[in-house]
């Protein structure tokens, strides 16, 4: 093996590696909608669990990602320890397709149609039609496809690069050498195993450069199958790694991991060396192919499995003990580990949203409520101080996301959610607004007339009302609730109008002061751009549904249909204050 083959190698391993890496990420870009739902929603289902993770890794062929995105749910507290310890085992055997795939490249035959199995055979054509779909087509599915299809050819083109760069190796008698003494001593295989994996960050990387070096036909089943139990302890090094600076249950998440592969190996390691002892059988004297190799990631990972799932709560226990708990923070962080995944980095941030709602809504409905009895100015002042955390931290991580490569729907998505954080944060401010005009009044002995309490009393509920509707279409998606809340903000507007009309009346006749009117029409201006803000939010989630960015041409629009006409005909009926017209 010259100067040149050396420099093959290291071609053939880059774009064995490059391809692995575009594959991988266009396949996530591809699927990441889907794996958003099926991943964030995990049930509590042990086998559900383990489905999901062998799945997903199988799609995006990296447990490594898989094991990174878990702990990056459970970071965010969008899945439990439990549940992330199913979908790692999962994960763990989904990650063994690869080697299947490139197994077929060991295909041997004079038909025709058997060697157009082999991947050297339609990578061409996958190469030719990726390219057509990643250059002449503008829609993202088809780009993610092409790239997905490119990742695959280059791929196999560093894996037939790699084999051909290594097939001098054979004769040289050191390679040969190195090869029997991880066979003499397999925990040299396993330390081999361990370090190369370490460094690429990727089992199934490292199982395709040891079906390259297998192609020599100088490696044998004793040499690779160590080799083999060490690429599985070394691909935990990715999610060691990721938990850097995450909670406690996230890092509890990553030790799952290892300690899952380290008991396996342990386990399996110990059975070979009494086989070996025993019954020495030949196979392991013959040289390794790349199916074998391919059969034997699979089974270590299926016997991994099958040993430790039944016993999956004694190691939830065990890193609980290891890493016992303590206080987390009261706000729990989006974990940045997930920006590589842009569909669901957007899925944590919807669980963001939906918890700055929930402080906006409280803040909202205990200072309306207060009007009806004692101020709780400290519960709205902590609430609108959530609501401003939120805006920071879920803001902070949008602009971060906004810097990553997104497709058209992800990149509309970060543009509506960082104008809905605005209109959340600022209800917040108007909650809290409202509990000070309450705590003045109270301070100041202030009370409104008993027609004008009865007057506030619709509009207040009209104001919870288009909050529902509002929080109840951001966190279900649903655009009919969407569009129920533009009708109702018109009828609110109407409302505050007649309510300040109806006090200037009163004023005339002497029934109130002007000073309580101050105070009135502070109330409603607050009351009024709450409802401007629940249409701003309502207006950005049916723009998201319509694809575009433009609310105010989508409201004017809307408000020219018959169904607008008709809620709001529904709403003025439902929510009335008698005055002059």
């Amino acid at each position: 093996m010259d100067i040149f083959n050396v420099l093959a190698f290291i071609g053939g391993i880059s774009l064995f590696l490059f391809g692995m890496n575009a594959m991988g990420k266009s396949l996530e870009k591809a699927a990441g909608g889907k794996l958003k739902t099926v991943v964030s929603k995990m049930t509590s289902n042990r086998f559900v669990g383990l489905l999901t993770g062998l799945g997903v890794t199988a799609i995006i062929q990296s447990s490594s990602a898989t094991t990174v995105m878990v702990v990056g749910f459970v970071n965010s507290d969008i899945m439990n320890l439990s549940q992330a310890i199913n979908v790692i085992m999962g994960a763990n055997v989904g990650t063994t397709v690869t080697s299947w795939i490139l197994s077929l490249s060991g295909i041997g035959s004079d038909n025709v149609f058997v060697n157009l199995l082999k991947p050297s055979s339609f990578a061409p054509i996958l190469a030719l039609i990726g390219i057509v779909l990643h250059m002449f087509f503008k829609k993202d599915s088809k780009k993610n496809l092409g790239l997905t299809l490119l990742g695959f050819a280059t791929l196999m083109f560093g894996m037939e690069t790699m084999s051909s760069a290594v097939s001098g190796l054979k004769e040289a008698e050191w390679f040969k050498n190195l090869f029997v003494a991880f066979s003499d001593n397999p925990l040299l295989g396993v330390l081999a195993g361990v370090f190369v994996t370490a460094i690429i960050q990727s089992s199934s990387a490292s199982v395709g450069i040891l079906q390259a070096f297998a192609t020599t036909g100088s490696i044998s089943f004793g040499a690779a199958i160590p080799i083999i139990l060490g690429q599985n302890i070394g691909t935990c090094v990715t999610a060691m790694i990721s938990s850097i600076g995450t909670n406690r249950n996230a890092k509890r998440a990553s030790l799952v991991h290892l300690f899952f592969n380290l008991i396996g190996t342990a386990v399996v390691l110990i059975a070979y060396y009494v086989v070996r002892a025993v019954w020495a059988p030949a196979i392991l004297n013959e040289s390794a192919t790349l199916l074998g190799i391919a059969l034997v990631h699979t089974a270590f990972n299926v016997v991994t499995l099958l040993l430790v799932f039944p016993f999956a709560g004694l190691l939830a226990n065990l890193v609980c003990k290891i890493l016992p708990g303590k206080k987390e923070d009261a706000y729990s962080e989006i974990d940045e580990r997930l920006l590589r995944l842009p569909s669901i980095a957007l899925g944590q941030i919807k669980e963001k949203l939906g918890e700055m709602a929930l402080a906006a809504g409280e803040a909202l409905f205990v200072s309306l409520d207060s009007f009806e009895g004692k101020s709780e100015y400290g519960k709205i002042s902590s609430d609108e101080e959530k609501t401003d955390h939120y805006e920071d931290l879920i803001g902070t991580y949008l602009l971060k996301l906004s810097q990553q490569k997104l497709g058209e729907a992800d990149s509309k998505s970060v543009g509506a959610y960082l104008k809905i954080i605005g209109d959340l944060e600022r209800i917040g401010d108007h909650a809290l607004n409202i509990a000070k005009i309450k705590e003045e009044m109270d301070r100041d002995h202030i009370e409104f007339s008993s027609m004008a309490k009865d007057e506030l009393e619709v509009c207040f509920r009209a104001i919870k009302d288009i909050w529902v509707l509002t929080s109840s279409a951001l966190e279900e998606d649903k655009v009919e609730l969407a569009k129920r809340v533009e009708p109702l903000e018109q009828v609110i507007d109407g409302l505050v109008k007649r309510v300040k009309d109806n006090h200037i009346d009163r004023v005339q006749k002497e029934e109130c002061s002007i000073e309580k009117g101050f105070v009135l029409a502070d109330l409603l201006s607050n009351v009024e751009r709450v409802s401007d803000h629940c249409s701003n939010i309502a207006g950005y989630l049916l723009d998201m549904s319509e694809e575009n960015l433009n609310s105010h041409a989508n409201i004017l629009a809307y408000r020219r249909g018959e169904d607008f006409s008709d809620l709001f005909d529904s709403y003025s009926l439902k929510y009335r204050i008698e005055g002059k017209e």
